[in-house]
C-alpha cells in the first residue's frame, strides 16, 4: 500500500477500510460518521480512509440532491481530515475539479462510469495525490490494466483499483470474486466497494434499489478472496439519507461487521 498521509496502524496487517457516506449532505452527519468510524477503527487497528463525495454528478433525475456546493463540501472534507487526522478521499468528476479537490484530499477518486475518461485520468494523475479508480460495470477486470497505465503514462504511480460490480441484466450487478486477484496482477492494491456492489440501479422510480442485507456476505467474501481493503458507505440512517440510502449499511452496524472481517483477514494472513 502507498504511504497516505495520516494513515493509522498501517503495521496491524488489516484490512483497509474506506468509509463515509455517500456525498457531503449537510455540515453535521459528515462528522458525526467520521468520529464513529474513527473509534471503531482505533479499538480494531483498522487503517481507515474517510470518504465522501463533495458533490454527486451522477443522479438519475435533475431533481436528486447534488451537494451543499462545491467549496462548502471540500471545505467540511477539510475540516474533517484536520480534526480527526485522517486521510479523506473524494470522486471528482471533470478534469477542471481535479486541481482544486486536491487541495483539501489525499486521494482523488474516479467513479466507475468515467473510469476510461482519459482526461479525467490525466488530470487526476499531475496532482500527483493517489488515484483510486472504480472498475465501470461494463468492464472486464483485465480491461482496468489500460486505465491504470493512463494515470502511469502521466507520471504518477500510485493507483488504486475498486471492483463494484458487473452489470447483470438491466436492474442488477453481481460482483465477480475473480476480479480481485486478476486486478493484483497488475500490482496494484485493489479495493472491494462492497455497497455499490449491491445496487439495484435503473429502477422505474428514478430512485437506485439495493440489497444492503447482503453487505456481510460480499465484504467476507471479498476480504476471503484476498481484497486488500473494501469500501462501504455508511450512514446513521440510511433510509433517510440524501444519496444511495437503500444500499449503505446502517452506522451502528459498522463495528460487528468489521470485526468479523478481522477475524477472516488474521486467517488469510496465516495462509499466505
Amino acid at each position: 500500500m502507498y504511504s497516505i498521509p495520516n494513515l493509522k496502524h498501517t503495521d496491524s496487517e488489516n484490512y483497509l477500510l474506506i468509509a463515509g457516506p455517500c456525498v457531503i449532505e449537510n455540515e453535521d452527519t459528515p462528522y458525526k460518521i467520521a468520529e464513529h468510524i474513527c473509534q471503531v477503527s482505533d479499538e480494531l487497528k483498522i487503517p481507515f480512509v474517510f470518504k465522501a463525495s463533495y458533490k454527486k454528478a451522477n443522479r438519475s433525475k435533475v431533481s436528486s440532491f447534488t451537494g451543499i456546493g462545491d467549496k462548502k463540501g471540500l471545505e467540511v472534507l477539510a475540516n474533517i481530515r484536520k480534526q480527526f487526522q485522517i486521510p479523506v478521499v473524494t470522486d471528482i468528476h471533470h478534469p477542471e475539479e481535479a486541481m482544486m479537490a486536491a487541495q483539501y484530499v489525499d486521494i482523488l477518486q474516479i467513479p466507475a462510469f468515467l473510469c476510461r475518461q482519459t482526461e479525467l485520468l490525466i488530470a487526476a494523475a499531475e496532482t500527483d495525490k493517489i488515484v483510486n479508480i472504480k472498475k465501470g460495470q461494463f468492464l472486464s477486470p483485465n480491461a482496468m490494466q489500460h486505465a491504470a497505465q493512463k494515470v502511469f503514462d502521466s507520471g504518477n504511480s500510485k493507483v488504486m483499483l475498486t471492483e463494484r460490480g458487473t452489470t447483470f441484466g438491466y436492474h442488477d450487478l453481481i460482483v465477480d470474486m475473480r476480479s480481485i486477484p486478476i486486478m493484483q496482477e497488475i500490482q496494484l492494491p485493489v479495493i472491494l466497494d462492497i455497497t455499490h456492489s449491491l445496487q439495484k440501479p435503473n429502477q422505474t422510480t428514478g430512485v437506485t434499489g439495493g440489497q444492503p442485507e447482503m453487505i456481510e456476505t460480499i465484504a467476507r467474501a471479498g476480504i476471503a478472496v484476498g481484497a486488500d481493503g473494501i469500501f462501504v458507505e455508511t450512514h446513521p440512517e440510511p433510509q433517510n439519507a440524501k444519496s444511495d440510502g437503500a444500499n449503505m449499511l446502517k452506522m451502528n452496524d459498522l463495528k460487528s461487521l468489521l470485526v468479523n472481517l478481522a477475524r477472516i483477514k488474521a486467517v488469510v494472513n496465516k495462509l499466505k
